[in-house]
């Protein structure tokens, strides 16, 4: 199964720029590389940050974006998002009975979640009583799992980044909910931090995907500020059989030259002309 994950598209209100680029643009140009190289993917998920000042005309954009797109779309919400303005504009899009988009659905025997991490009024993840409580009942009721979500559940070891990670009152429970259903998660997927990061939470494999806007750039020192530039962006491929798990980034804006090389062993000789 082939699952498109994108994340982190921050589209304003088309003509307006997003950190000096267009958004909407680089959207547009990732989900035609997408359909041109991926049309057999099972699902295109998207982690949130969908618009980035929550805007209905930003969303109205998204629609149509994906209106007629030949494979299946999952949005999730972030932090630059508002959930009010998100639900008036896809007023049938799925939520739980307290009005958060969580949602999931069973692709293959595997139930993918899909959560709402979104606080009022901060960038900073929460994931309170009433979200944890359905995302229990899920994971109760599964064989297997694979969850995504906006904010990373966990401290990255960047400190500036950590700021606006899953606060911490939510992150312990989230952390036991994660290691008592740790036998039947595949994985972990999530978006915020622009950037490729993969490592283990309570013997669950995790993985982050870059954006399809500026990306940031990790500093290990850095308590405070955010850092980011206009890198090349990217979305990930995730290829899943059974219960393994490969995960490829795709460089969709790249311009530049492409090296072609056979791999046979004298493909790589070195030239006669230059050998000593």
């Amino acid at each position: 199964m082939k699952i498109i994950h994108i994340s982190d598209i921050h589209l304003t209100i088309p003509g307006e720029p997003m950190g000096g680029l267009n958004p909407h643009k680089r959207f547009a140009r990732a989900l035609a590389d997408v359909i041109a190289h991926h049309p057999d993917a099972a699902r295109i998920i998207i982690t949130g940050d969908l618009a980035h000042w929550g805007e209905t005309r930003a969303y109205e954009a998204l629609q149509h974006a994906i209106a007629d797109l030949p494979v299946a779309v999952r949005l999730l919400i972030g932090n630059h998002d508002n959930r009010a303005t998100f639900r008036s504009v896809f007023p049938e899009h799925p939520v739980d009975a307290n009005g958060f988009v969580n949602h999931a659905e069973t692709l293959n025997g595997v139930r993918f979640l899909y959560l709402d991490s979104v606080g009022e009024k901060t960038h900073a993840g929460h994931f309170c009583d009433l979200r944890r409580a359905w995302m229990r009942e899920e994971l109760a009721a599964c064989e297997r799992a694979r969850v995504f979500l906006h904010h990373n559940p966990m401290p990255l070891g960047l400190p500036a980044e950590d700021q606006i990670a899953l606060i911490e009152e939510d992150r312990g429970p989230f952390l036991e909910l994660i290691r008592q259903y740790a036998g039947k998660i595949d994985y972990l997927h999530f978006g915020h931090v622009h950037a490729p990061i993969h490592g283990r939470l309570a013997g669950v494999s995790f993985a982050s995907a870059p954006s399809t806007g500026n990306q940031s750039i990790p500093d290990l020192n850095e308590s405070k500020l955010l850092k980011g530039a206009p890198l090349p962006p990217a979305y990930s491929v995730l290829l899943i059989d059974q219960n393994d798990t490969t995960i490829h980034q795709i460089p969709f804006a790249w311009d530049g030259p492409v090296i072609t090389a056979g791999t046979a062993w004298n493909d790589w000789a070195k030239p006669e002309e230059n050998a000593e």
